[in-house]
Protein backbone atom coordinates (compact mmCIF):
# COMPACT_ATOMS: atom_id res chain seq x y z
CA UNK A 1 0.00 0.00 0.00
CA UNK A 2 1.25 3.45 -0.91
CA UNK A 3 0.41 6.73 0.77
CA UNK A 4 0.12 10.10 -0.91
CA UNK A 5 0.20 13.34 1.10
CA UNK A 6 -1.83 16.27 -0.20
CA UNK A 7 0.59 18.63 1.60
CA UNK A 8 -1.87 21.43 2.22
CA UNK A 9 -3.81 21.05 -1.02
CA UNK A 10 -7.55 20.32 -0.90
CA UNK A 11 -7.43 17.61 -3.58
CA UNK A 12 -5.52 16.06 -6.49
CA UNK A 13 -6.97 15.04 -9.85
CA UNK A 14 -7.21 11.27 -10.25
CA UNK A 15 -5.17 11.17 -13.48
CA UNK A 16 -2.43 13.31 -11.87
CA UNK A 17 -2.29 11.01 -8.85
CA UNK A 18 -1.75 7.91 -11.01
CA UNK A 19 1.02 9.67 -12.92
CA UNK A 20 2.78 11.14 -9.87
CA UNK A 21 2.71 7.82 -8.02
CA UNK A 22 4.30 6.09 -11.01
CA UNK A 23 1.39 3.78 -11.75
CA UNK A 24 1.08 5.24 -15.26
CA UNK A 25 3.94 6.38 -17.49
CA UNK A 26 2.06 9.41 -18.77
CA UNK A 27 -1.04 11.50 -18.28
CA UNK A 28 -2.46 10.03 -21.47
CA UNK A 29 -2.04 6.49 -20.14
CA UNK A 30 -3.68 7.52 -16.86
CA UNK A 31 -6.67 8.97 -18.71
CA UNK A 32 -6.97 5.81 -20.81
CA UNK A 33 -7.00 3.36 -17.89
CA UNK A 34 -9.53 5.52 -16.04
CA UNK A 35 -11.87 5.71 -19.05
CA UNK A 36 -11.57 1.92 -19.47
CA UNK A 37 -12.91 1.42 -15.93
CA UNK A 38 -9.69 -0.01 -14.50
CA UNK A 39 -9.48 2.39 -11.55
CA UNK A 40 -11.56 2.38 -8.38
CA UNK A 41 -12.00 5.09 -5.76
CA UNK A 42 -13.27 3.89 -2.39
CA UNK A 43 -14.19 0.56 -3.97
CA UNK A 44 -16.27 1.96 -6.86
CA UNK A 45 -15.22 2.24 -10.49
CA UNK A 46 -14.39 5.86 -11.33
CA UNK A 47 -14.62 7.02 -14.95
CA UNK A 48 -13.99 10.74 -14.43
CA UNK A 49 -10.39 11.50 -15.35
CA UNK A 50 -10.21 14.73 -13.34
CA UNK A 51 -12.13 13.35 -10.34
CA UNK A 52 -11.05 15.24 -7.21
CA UNK A 53 -9.34 12.86 -4.82
CA UNK A 54 -9.40 14.13 -1.26
CA UNK A 55 -7.94 13.09 2.08
CA UNK A 56 -8.92 9.62 3.37
CA UNK A 57 -9.90 8.29 -0.05
CA UNK A 58 -8.42 5.04 -1.40
CA UNK A 59 -7.51 4.64 -5.06
CA UNK A 60 -6.84 1.20 -6.54
CA UNK A 61 -5.36 0.30 -9.92
CA UNK A 62 -3.65 -2.82 -11.22
CA UNK A 63 -3.19 -4.40 -7.79
CA UNK A 64 -1.85 -1.16 -6.26
CA UNK A 65 -3.61 0.74 -3.49
CA UNK A 66 -2.97 4.40 -2.68
CA UNK A 67 -4.30 5.97 0.51
CA UNK A 68 -4.53 9.75 0.31
CA UNK A 69 -3.62 11.65 3.47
Amino acid sequence: MQEFALEGHEYIALNDLLKIEGLCDSGGMAKAVISEGQVTVDGKVELRKRCKIRSNQIVEFSGNRITVK
